[in-house]
């Protein structure tokens, strides 16, 4: 055991001595320790581990704590303890006690050790009535701090999260479509559903209660780009919020690669007065309850009428069953109305293109002299997986229904499928793709055209796709000669032959894991259904690998 050094001892032995008794202990802590006393200064009081407290008996008054980790050695002890002599806490001034007493054989021979010869008596006594009394007052504020869910609504609020989960309304809904959800018999009166997750990074569900917070937060959020005014703007916001995360809180993963059992819903409150709370009360929870139960009925009923990105007019009424164990009295259950909001959801989205078209416009001008590419490569990411293949008919009928976004065309069924490009990548950046060539007005067709390497002689079969606006997009680049290619080509010009000229686009999320290479119809969120183009009807000619320069 490592003994003080001279130049410490010196200096702790010309500390006057008081005539008094310190306790002393070390104890785990299993909840953060509340703030209010000025004992708690000097330590994070955010942190749980062992608490180590010197308090002086005579005085009444702690001169030193410490929160440190559980498999910290007894040194920590100590090195409270020197403080507690030389700097304590406030009225007491620094002195070396006559006496300590602690409850640990451990603690009392560990000191003897480190601080003999310091004239200080280290006794071992079964009771710390002055500790003990400060912790019985810790556990007080523990205890009767709010927990985040009303106990009695924990199950039902994390139940009716999971069904909107398993809903997975962000395959369908974009953030800007609103549905109300009208709660009668309630003071609430209606709230009003943002559904986030469509762009795979935040999932969850927003309940405004009142448009004019909704749409006041949107113009905010437009208008303001600084990281100050977004987070004012996200503060003034009036809403009950669920959102989702990994149970195993990890920010890199897609949560829609894991399954049902790894996720962990959360709850909280936003209000310009209160600010953000990650607590419900009982009515609050109460409330979120039968909304999400309507939400997710309603969901599951017109999934269907909500692909490709339509929004029509849909209303439904329906009986929410109350959860017991609440204090509110009332009926057994809550009519609710639950309807979509076509005519907001459009001027929501005029305003987010506005927005966007004002960046468009000024781009334009600092880019009026660049010259556009011939041929673009920006549109499929990096690393992502393509393949040639084909989507039988029977099958095709239901990825229509279920696509996120479908592009349809008049295709021919005729062989075993339609032969479609399959482009998989992660859920961000499949919706960043198909937002991009929605932008440019869908796709126009899809084709092979040849290349050449001049430098290497290697020859490339090209695939292309060409969106409504004119622009062409290279989405692979595969060698002439390969025989898997050689392979996939043939079968790819055969079907579309049958199909009289037809094709289609799959985009798909889910690059890692079990579906990578082989996505099931829940990953695949797009479908264009297309013309199958010839490299005439590109007219590039054979393009060249043009060398890097050095």
């Amino acid at each position: 055991m490592a003994g003080l050094n001279p130049s410490t001892f010196r200096r702790l032995q010309k500390l006057q001595q008081i005539p008094s008794v310190w306790e002393g202990d070390r104890r785990p802590m299993s909840e953060p320790l509340p703030i209010g006393s000025s004992a708690l200064s000097d330590f994070d009081s955010e942190n749980g581990g062992d608490c180590i407290m010197w308090v002086d008996g005579s005085q009444g008054m702690v001169r030193s704590m410490d929160v440190v980790s559980p498999d910290t050695g007894p040194e920590a002890v100590v090195r409270t303890l020197l403080r507690a002599m030389e700097h304590p806490h406030s009225p007491a001034l620094p002195g070396r006690p006559q006496k300590i007493v602690v409850k640990d054989r451990e603690i009392q021979f560990f000191l003897r050790g480190a601080l003999k010869d310091l004239g200080i008596s280290i006794e071992y006594v079964p009771d710390l009535p002055l500790i003990d009394e400060l912790f019985r007052g810790f556990q007080d504020v523990v205890d009767r701090k709010p927990p985040l869910l009303p106990p009695q609504y924990v199950e039902s609020l994390e139940e009716k999260a999971h069904q909107v989960w398993q809903a997975g309304p962000w395959q369908s809904l974009a953030d800007h479509q609103i549905i109300s959800i009208e709660l009668e018999g309630w003071d609430m009166g209606t709230l009003y559903a943002c559904v986030m997750g469509m762009l795979g990074l935040d999932y969850g569900i927003l309940l405004y209660r009142s448009l004019e917070s909704l749409t006041q937060f949107r113009k905010r959020v437009i208008a303001n780009d600084s990281p100050e005014r977004l987070e004012e703007a996200f503060l003034s916001q009036d809403c009950l919020f669920i959102t989702f995360e990994s149970a195993e809180e990890d920010d890199e993963i897609d949560l829609s690669d894991l399954p049902p059992s790894e996720i962990k819903p959360t709850f909280g409150n936003l209000h310009p007065l209160e600010g953000m709370r990650a607590i419900l009360y009982d009515e609050e929870a109460l409330l979120t309850i039968l909304a999400l139960d309507a939400f997710a009925r309603f969901f599951r009923s017109v999934r269907r009428k909500l692909t490709g990105g339509k929004f029509p007019n849909l209303s439904q009424r329906y009986q929410i069953p109350v959860p017991e164990g609440g204090a509110r009295q009332g009926p057994e259950n809550v009519a609710v109305t639950v309807s979509t909001m076509p005519e907001l959801a459009a001027k929501l989205f005029e305003m987010s293109v506005s927005a966007r078209d004002y960046e468009d416009d000024e781009d334009d001008e600092d880019d009026e002299d660049d010259d556009e590419p011939l041929l673009r490569d920006d549109l499929v990411p990096p690393n992502s997986f393509l393949s040639l293949g084909v989507v039988p008919w029977e099958v095709l009928k239901d990825l229509e229904a279920s696509a996120s976004y479908y592009q349809s065309a008049q295709v021919h069924a005729s062989g075993d499928g339609l032969p479609i490009i399959l482009i998989q990548t992660s859920r961000p950046k499949a919706k960043t793709m198909i937002e991009t060539l929605k932008k440019a007005g869908g796709v126009r067709g899809i084709g092979f055209n040849p290349g050449e390497d001049p430098m290497g002689g290697n020859r490339f079969d090209l695939g292309i796709l060409q969106t409504e606006n004119g622009d062409l997009h290279l989405f692979g680049e595969f060698m002439e000669d390969d025989p898997v290619h050689v392979a996939a080509r043939k079968k790819w010009d055969g079907r579309c032959k049958k199909t009289k000229g037809y094709c289609g686009l799959v985009i798909a999320m889910g690059l890692t894991g079990a579906s990578r290479g082989n996505p099931q119809q829940k990953d695949m969120l797009a479908l264009f259904e297309v013309r199958s183009l010839s490299p005439k009807d590109i007219n590039l000619g054979t393009l060249q690998l043009m060398p890097m320069p050095f």
